[in-house]
Formats: C-alpha cells, sequence, structure tokens
C-alpha cells in the first residue's frame, strides 16, 4: 500500500480524521481528540482534499453522496454489510435485520451489527442510519449522541 496521509475535519460533533493514500481514502473516524493537528498542507494529496471537501459539504447540508475514492478493507462478509448500508437513503434508517435480509442472511443480525462496528469509513458508508428492529439508536462506535445528531441532521437537509 501507498504511504498513509491524514487529515483532520473539524465537524460540529467534534475532529473526524481522514486517512488515505494519493489514491483513495481508507479511514473516516471520530476522533477523541479536542482539536485538529493534521491540517491541510501543500503536499496533502487530492484524494484527502476532496474528502475533505465533500464532508465539509455534507456537514453544510449541500451534499448527500459522495464520489471521493474509497476502499474498504475486511472479509467478504463486512464488505457485503457495508455495501449494503451504501444502499440505506440519506434520512433514512433500517434495523440490522433489514441490512442481514436484503444480503441474503436473514439470520446473520448480530454479525451485521458487528460488522457495522467495524466499518471505518464514518458517515461515507453510514452506519449511522441502522437501528435496533424496535425502533430504538443502538451502538456508534463515535457514540449514541453522534449518531442522534447525524440522523437529524440529515432529516432537517435530506427529507426524502
Amino acid at each position: 500500500m501507498s504511504k498513509l496521509h491524514k487529515l483532520d475535519y473539524e465537524s460540529p460533533i467534534g475532529v473526524i480524521e481522514i486517512i488515505g493514500t494519493d489514491e483513495a481514502i481508507y479511514s473516516i473516524m471520530f476522533s477523541e481528540e479536542d482539536s485538529v493537528t493534521n491540517r491541510m498542507q501543500a503536499e496533502t494529496p487530492a484524494s484527502l482534499v476532496d474528502c475533505y471537501d465533500q464532508i465539509e459539504q455534507y456537514f453544510k447540508g449541500e451534499r448527500h453522496e459522495f464520489t471521493f475514492p474509497y476502499n474498504f478493507e475486511g472479509t467478504d462478509f463486512q464488505k457485503s454489510v457495508w455495501s449494503a448500508l451504501t444502499k440505506v437513503s440519506c434520512a433514512e434508517t433500517v434495523s440490522y435485520k433489514d441490512i442481514a435480509v436484503s444480503i441474503g442472511n436473514e439470520k446473520a443480525v448480530r454479525a451485521v451489527g458487528t460488522a457495522n462496528g467495524k466499518n471505518k469509513l464514518s458517515i461515507v458508508i453510514p452506519c449511522h442510519r441502522i437501528i435496533g428492529s424496535n425502533g430504538k439508536l443502538t451502538g456508534y462506535a463515535g457514540g449514541l449522541w453522534r449518531k442522534e445528531w447525524l440522523l437529524q441532521h440529515e432529516r432537517t437537509f435530506y427529507k426524502a
């Protein structure tokens, strides 16, 4: 793999660390840092700049689909779950069971939850849109308060 670069984005709900190569983004995760440490530089690869710009547009309510190159690394099962997540429309929610059914493995609800938790491309692979069958918010690596904020943000800007 090419050299990894980091770039931080200061979102309304905390610092997001973007990690990628010259070719693609590999990780977009909420950081526990209080402030940005990896700032845009002249040598920041275009892939990270593009991701940064699109994430910023998302938070401004100007974008709900992402076009920068990204790469998710995981098992075939995880990739099938993550691919299914990308089909969940902005401002919509589905259950873990819905995802399990959509990938043809109705009994894999817990495994879907585990795969969801291992997603390293927050917001872009929208694991925040997956909720419990009872309609309640469950697990989110960035914290349930962020999951709730993201869903409310999307409902404000992107009502279906």
